[in-house]
């Protein structure tokens, strides 16, 4: 039987807590502005993969929690379809190279709401990310006083959001 050192369970039981915590899908109520390279990269790869889990074109994630609200809007393709064009801007924005031909550019313009306790949570679970992986962006979000949510929602007041796994 091999031996594992006390050192390799600590390691791997850190490796699921982060996996846990951190590494799941998450489609940002805040807006993209505030996320460092990698977590607006990781928000665009993981929205297309939502825009494919509501046109059906895929099988996984079709419950993901993270879908509730675009599930629940009147038009959810014009949803996502509209998020995914403010991330593209914001790629544009800093010169990073995204596909827009991916976007159903001719989306109707809707608004959902997100609430006060969520965007507050996110901003919290965004600085935990930042404090391990950019400390510079992390830098300019203590200087945010009143954080934006991503233009397609209205923010309004309550409790985290109900579809939230923490």
């Amino acid at each position: 039987m091999k031996k594992i050192l006390f050192s390799q369970l600590v390691n791997a039981a850190f490796r699921l807590s982060w996996l846990n915590n951190f590494a799941t899908m998450r489609i940002w109520s805040i807006h993209p502005k505030y996320l460092d390279s990698k977590g607006l990269v990781a928000l665009w790869r993981e929205t297309l993969l939502a825009k494919n889990v509501l046109e059906n074109k895929t099988k996984g994630y079709k419950n993901h929690p993270q879908l509730t609200r675009f599930k629940g809007a009147k038009n959810a393709i014009d949803c996502i379809n509209q998020y995914l064009w403010e991330i593209y801007k914001e790629a544009e924005r800093r010169n990073y190279c995204f596909n827009k031909e991916k976007i159903n550019q001719n989306f109707k313009s809707v608004t959902l709401t997100v609430t006060t306790g969520q965007v507050n949570f996110e901003i919290k679970h965004l600085k935990a990310k930042l404090k391990l992986r950019d400390k510079e962006k992390l830098k300019d979000l203590t200087a945010v006083k009143n954080f934006e949510s991503h233009p397609l929602f209205k923010i309004t007041e309550g409790d985290i959001e109900p579809w939230e796994k923490f």
